[in-house]
């Protein structure tokens, strides 16, 4: 077996330390702009599930979800987790047949799925046709814009009555709410108003992974 050169080991050994590192963490440039953390890529801290607590896990700086249904609420310092105008930046990879999704403008519920915000969709090969970045029930995206098996960014952003979602800096939907928009009586609550934020656990075939989950509040 050829032996690597000490030297090179060591650069190895550095460069696998210096990604590990970067992996939820802020650059200076970020905590300049008003980015902050949501998640350590250590443990829960500051995030609440729902009914079946079993379906969140933290493995090798991930948030894991993959269980019954559950919903994991951000009710950390950050903002004191109520949060209006904002941009929220996720990296996620699904894997074949993974349903969930990120809730805006949400609130703690002890069980079923939350009422009150929007449900930003997470799902690229579920038997739900509805896509990852659209607002689910509200303005759906039918096109699969990334990859299971692949990790890709998302991004949503709030300002005022607008939402903005993106993947991969590829914008999604630009939807604005109406002054009185129609809703059916289950998503009476499916409103902007103010809150915290929340990822879903679908059911037991669906796991997805998220990290670097950072905001930034605005104006």
């Amino acid at each position: 077996m050829k032996k690597t050169p000490l030297v090179l080991s060591v650069l190895l050994f550095s460069l696998a330390g210096l990604g590990a590192a970067e992996t939820n963490s802020l650059t200076p440039q970020e905590k300049s702009a008003g980015w902050e953390l949501l998640f350590d890529g250590k443990s829960l801290d500051g995030w609440k599930a729902s009914e079946n607590q079993g379906s969140f896990t933290v493995q090798d700086g991930c948030l894991v979800v993959n269980g019954k249904r559950s919903h994991l609420f951000y009710v950390g310092p950050v903002r004191a987790h109520d949060f209006n105008n904002f941009e929220i930046q996720l990296e996620i990879m699904t894997f074949p047949k993974a349903n969930s999704g990120v809730y805006i403008h949400t609130a703690w519920q002890e069980t079923g799925w939350p009422d009150k915000g929007y449900e930003i969709q997470v799902n690229n090969s579920h038997t739900d046709p509805k896509r990852t970045a659209g607002l689910y029930d509200i303005k759906d995206n039918l096109e699969a814009v990334a990859k299971d098996n692949e990790w890709f960014t998302m991004k949503i952003k709030v300002d005022g009555k607008r939402i903005i979602t993106s993947v991969n800096d590829r914008v999604i939907e630009d939807y604005t709410e109406a002054a009185k928009p129609e809703r059916i009586p289950s998503h009476a609550e499916r409103l902007l108003t103010h809150g915290t934020f929340a990822l879903q656990g679908h059911d037991p075939g669906s796991k997805v992974m998220y990290r670097n989950i950072k905001v930034r509040a605005l104006p």
